[in-house]
């Protein structure tokens, strides 16, 4: 089973910006992958999608400010986050799209953004 492990959250103020990467310990190039988030009493959701080509998908709760990119030769996903908002803090996962709760989910990376 491929290993996911989520890095590069931390606490930023309002507008700012992040870059979480995914590392998968396995072959995720042929594979759609998505960035997920899930906010404390809220259900986790798809905030961003990129097919095996580079096809790219955003909730519009994040259009315009989050961009998802994928490394082939280095089994990584990226998300970078700009203009980051309060309603942005969750814990951020990424999986493939599609993938249940009963799936395998990493730890994932805590975004706090607060004054």
């Amino acid at each position: 089973q491929v290993q996911l492990v989520e890095s590069g959250g931390g606490l930023v103020q309002p507008g700012g910006s992040l870059r979480l990467s995914c590392a998968a310990s396995g072959s995720i190039g042929r594979i759609w992958m998505g960035w997920y988030r899930q906010a404390p009493g809220k259900q986790r959701e798809l905030v961003a999608s990129i097919t095996s080509g580079g096809n790219t998908n955003y909730a519009d709760s994040v259009k315009g400010r989050f961009g998802i990119s994928r490394d082939n030769v280095k089994n990584t996903v990226y998300l970078q986050m700009n203009n980051l908002k309060p309603d942005d803090t969750a814990v951020y996962y990424c999986n493939v799209v599609g993938a249940g709760p009963w799936a395998y989910w990493g730890q994932g990376t805590q975004v706090t953004v607060s004054s």
